[in-house]
C-alpha cells in the first residue's frame, strides 16, 4: 500500500511529471537520431557506391577535364583552370576551363544522378607539387562499378584525343613523371636527315622490338632495349629521336642524371614507373659519369654533382630491379669518356654514329629546304653538295640548317654560290 501511495503521489507531482517527460522526449529523439544514423550508414554501405580519386593519382586531371565538360556547365559554384593551347603555327592561345569549385555538386551521367565532392586538405600539401593536397569523391546509388569505370575510360579517351597526332614530353618531378610544356607536333622523321641507311636502320630496330615481346618471353630474355648515338654537336642525334618518338607514336621522358638529389633508389622508381609507350632519354651521358680509368689517373670534373653512383646506374639499366618494356636512349659527344660497361651489349644494343654531313644528307637537306621552289632540285642538290665538299671542310646539319634559315629567300642558285658563307656564319655566332 505505501508503494501504490508513492507511485500515486509521484505521479500527481508536477515537477517530477515534467522531469519525466523531458526525459522521455529526450531520450526518444537521442534513440531516433542513432536511428537515423545507422541507416544512412547501412544505405551507403548497401545502396550507394563511392569512388575516391586522390591528386596524385594519374586519373586525376582526367577526371578534372571530363567533370568541366559533363558537369560544370550545369553548376554555378566555379573555379577557373588556365591552359595554353598551341596551334599548328606554333602560336599560343589561352583558355579557360570552368571546373566546379571545392564543395559538392550534382549532376546526371546515363541516367544516375551522381554527387561530386571536391576536398581540399589547407594542413597538408603535395610536397612534390606544393600545392593542398586534394581528392575528388563520386558517389551514385546502386552497387555498379561499371558506371565508374565507364566515367574514367571516358576521361581518358577524352585527354588522349588533345595529343593526337603530337608528341608529349614528360620530366621527373620527385617521384613522379609530369607533363613538360605543351604537347608537340609530331616532327616528320624525313626533316631529320642522317646519313643513307641510318635512320632505316634504327627505325627498323625500334619496331622490331615493339613487336617481339613474346619471343623475348618465350626465350627468358629481359624485354628491354638500349641505344647510344654518338658523335660530333649538332648532328641531329636529339632532333632524330624526337622524331623517331613520333614515327613510333610514343612519347619522350627526360632524364637529367646531373640533377642533384636524384639517388639510385628514386633513379631506379622512375625507371620502373614512366609512362607506357615512351623513350627515356639520357642526354650527354659522359656529363654524368667519367670512365672508371680515366678516373683512377685523375680526378673526375664532374665528380660531386649528383648522388647518382655509377653501379647504381648501371643495376638501373639491366639488375635486378630494373624494369621490362623500355626503350632507353643514351646521347654523346664524346664516345671514349663513357665506361666500357656502361655501353656493353645488353646495356647498349645499338650504337650508331651520327657526325658531320656526308653528301648524301647535303643533297636531301636541299632538296627538303627548296623542292616546292626549284623545278631541277635533284641537279641543284648534287651541285650544292659537291660545292660544300669541295672546301674539304666539316659541317654539322645544324650548321646547314641555320645556313639555309638565312637564304630561305633566296634562290636556289644563290644558295649555291653563298657556300662559304656558311663557316663564316657559324663563326660569327659563336662570338
Amino acid at each position: 500500500m505505501a508503494f501504490t501511495e508513492l507511485l500515486s503521489s509521484l505521479s500527481t507531482n508536477p515537477y517530477f511529471g515534467a522531469g519525466f517527460g523531458l526525459f522521455g522526449i529526450g531520450a526518444g529523439a537521442a534513440i531516433l537520431r542513432k536511428g537515423l544514423q545507422g541507416g544512412i550508414i547501412l544505405f551507403r554501405r548497401h545502396l550507394m557506391i563511392t569512388l575516391e580519386v586522390p591528386c596524385r593519382d594519374k586519373s586525376y586531371q582526367w577526371l578534372l577535364k571530363w567533370i568541366t565538360i559533363k558537369g560544370a556547365r550545369k553548376t554555378q559554384h566555379l573555379s577557373v583552370e588556365t591552359n595554353f593551347l598551341q596551334n599548328d603555327n606554333g602560336q599560343i592561345k589561352t583558355s579557360y576551363d570552368f571546373i566546379p569549385s571545392i564543395g559538392k555538386h550534382i549532376f546526371k551521367y546515363k541516367g544516375n544522378w551522381i554527387q561530386v565532392e571536391r576536398t581540399r586538405e589547407q594542413q597538408t600539401l603535395d610536397l612534390h607539387m606544393g600545392v593542398p593536397w586534394e581528392s575528388v569523391t563520386l558517389t551514385a546509388f546502386g552497387n555498379n562499378k561499371q558506371i565508374y569505370s565507364d566515367i574514367l575510360d571516358e576521361a581518358r579517351y577524352l585527354a588522349l584525343e588533345e595529343t593526337v597526332g603530337k608528341t608529349l614530353l614528360y620530366t621527373a618531378m620527385g617521384a613522379e613523371w609530369r607533363p613538360f610544356g605543351h604537347p608537340r607536333r609530331r616532327r616528320p622523321i624525313g626533316s631529320v636527315v642522317l646519313d643513307s641507311g641510318v635512320s632505316k636502320k634504327i627505325i627498323a630496330d625500334c619496331n622490331d622490338f615493339i613487336q617481339s615481346s613474346v619471343w623475348y618471353t618465350q626465350r627468358g630474355i629481359p624485354y628491354r632495349r638500349g641505344y647510344l648515338l654518338y658523335g660530333p654537336p649538332g648532328c641531329g642525334k636529339s632532333s632524330f629521336i624526337t622524331a623517331l618518338a613520333g614515327e613510333l607514336e610514343y612519347s619522350v621522358c627526360l632524364l637529367n642524371l646531373s640533377e642533384r638529389g636524384l639517388t639510385d633508389d628514386r633513379l631506379n622508381h622512375l625507371l620502373n614507373v614512366a609512362p607506357e609507350q615512351t623513350i627515356i632519354l639520357l642526354e650527354d651521358i659522359d656529363a654524368a659519369f667519367a670512365s672508371r680509368e680515366t678516373t683512377l689517373q685523375q680526378k673526375s670534373a664532374y665528380e660531386g654533382i649528383n648522388r647518382i653512383t655509377f653501379s647504381g646506374l648501371l643495376n638501373c639499366l639491366d639488375g635486378v630491379g630494373s624494369t621490362e618494356a623500355r626503350i632507353v636512349f643514351m646521347t654523346t659527344n664524346y664516345l671514349d669518356r663513357l665506361d666500357p660497361a656502361l655501353i656493353r651489349p645488353g646495356r647498349i644494343d645499338l650504337k650508331e654514329y651520327i657526325g658531320y654531313c656526308t653528301e648524301y644528307q647535303l643533297e636531301e637537306m636541299f632538296k627538303n629546304f627548296f623542292n616546292n621552289t626549284d623545278t631541277d632540285a635533284g641537279v641543284n642538290s648534287v651541285e650544292f653538295a659537291q660545292r660544300v665538299k669541295s672546301f674539304g671542310r666539316p659541317v654539322s646539319p645544324a650548321q646547314i640548317q641555320g645556313f639555309f634559315m638565312k637564304h630561305k629567300l633566296s634562290s636556289p642558285e644563290t644558295v649555291i654560290n653563298c657556300c662559304k658563307d656558311i663557316w663564316e656564319d657559324s663563326l660569327n655566332i659563336n662570338k
